[in-house]
């Protein structure tokens, strides 16, 4: 039987998101690698089902200055799916790939908004990637819109957004390392509830 909204999903339903975040955070990674032109290692996900206030108090509350990208996914799934880091993730990112340290990321030039940009965009995209690979669903994603503010600012679009249709997101924690350091990296994957049965029975899984 059909289910209403993300609190409904069983512990089968649920491996199946994680196997989907432990694929989309691989080819993170690996996109990452690539970016960097060094390894890039990734441990085990976290996959739960959090309500907006439970997100907000995982991403350090809502004052904490996070990084978040919202892309809007439309074709065989609807929804939003947000790619979010904290600012030390950011800075170790920018510092590979421009070659100097980022004071401060809400005072970025031209150049280092860009690459915040394309970076988060391609990181967003392997889970949007991930899925409709294994899905056969074509998912088409909007032009990516980033910010740089706080946590409950941030929070506050897909809260809006989804208010009427569930108070639970799929959360997705991943921890990558490189050279000594490390960084954590969140993305929030919400489809719209018709989209994920529609993801679910694509690859199998019983409702």
């Amino acid at each position: 039987m059909a289910f209403k909204g993300y609190d409904q999903l069983n512990d089968m339903q649920l491996d199946v998101l994680r196997e989907l975040g432990n694929i989309g955070a691989g080819n993170a990674a690996t996109s990452l690698s690539s970016m960097l032109n060094r390894p890039v290692s990734i441990t085990v996900p976290t996959v739960r089902i959090l309500n907006i206030k439970g997100v907000t108090t995982e991403l350090g509350g809502p004052e904490n200055l996070i990084i978040g990208l919202l892309l809007t996914l439309e074709g065989d799934v609807t929804g939003m799916i947000m790619f979010l880091m904290q600012q030390d993730f950011a800075k170790m990112i920018l510092q590979g790939l421009l070659g100097t340290d980022i004071e401060d990321v809400t005072n970025l030039d031209a150049m280092g908004h860009s690459a915040l940009l394309e970076i988060s965009n391609i990181m967003a995209a392997s889970y949007v990637n991930a899925i409709s690979q294994m899905t056969n669903l074509r998912i088409n994603v909007s032009v990516p819109d980033i910010s740089v503010d706080m946590a409950g600012a941030i929070l506050s679009v897909p809260a809006i957004y989804f208010a009427n249709i569930s108070d639970e997101i799929i959360f997705i924690e991943d921890r990558f390392e490189s050279n000594n350091e490390s960084g954590i990296s969140h993305v929030l994957l919400i489809p719209e509830v018709e989209s994920l049965e529609k993801i679910l029975s694509n690859l199998g899984i019983d409702l």
